[in-house]
């Protein structure tokens, strides 16, 4: 793989369909934007990432599948997303009630509430991490 093995890893949502297409769409240029719960971070004892870190996307498989580096990362309320930021997560959305609906949906699923031991409360006020980064180079390919 190379050089890029020191690298911090990144799990888009979970493995599966949902984790196959975000990587997809960071291949294919249409993802530039990530958002993250700040509680997962709180939660995890992990710091939110900085601008120009970079980061190793895993695949399903746990493979690293291409590197991405951020360059804008801020903690918003989820009211504050804006539709050009829905749109840049580059999952169809046709604008933030769309990115808003699939977000409070997948930070209230199973998979979050088991990790954090609660069902979260998600609303205007729930911060989270929104990302903006670029590729910077595929690992695997």
């Amino acid at each position: 793989m190379g050089h890029d093995d020191d690298l911090p890893t990144l799990e888009l949502a979970f493995p599966g369909p949902e984790r196959d297409r975000g990587v997809a769409a960071i291949l294919s240029g249409e993802k530039t934007a990530l958002t993250g719960l700040l509680e997962i971070y709180e939660h995890a004892g992990e710091e939110v990432p900085a601008a120009g870190r970079r980061f190793s996307v895993l695949d399903s498989d746990g493979r690293a599948a291409v590197t991405i580096e951020l360059v804008e990362v801020r903690v918003v309320p989820m009211k504050e997303i804006d539709d050009d930021f829905a749109r840049a997560e580059g999952r169809g959305y046709s604008g933030v009630d769309q990115w808003r609906a699939a977000h409070e949906e997948f930070f209230r699923g199973e998979g979050v509430s088991e990790f954090l031991g609660h069902t979260a409360v998600v609303g205007d006020d729930t911060l989270v991490v929104a990302q903006r980064f670029r590729v910077v180079g595929p690992d695997a390919l």
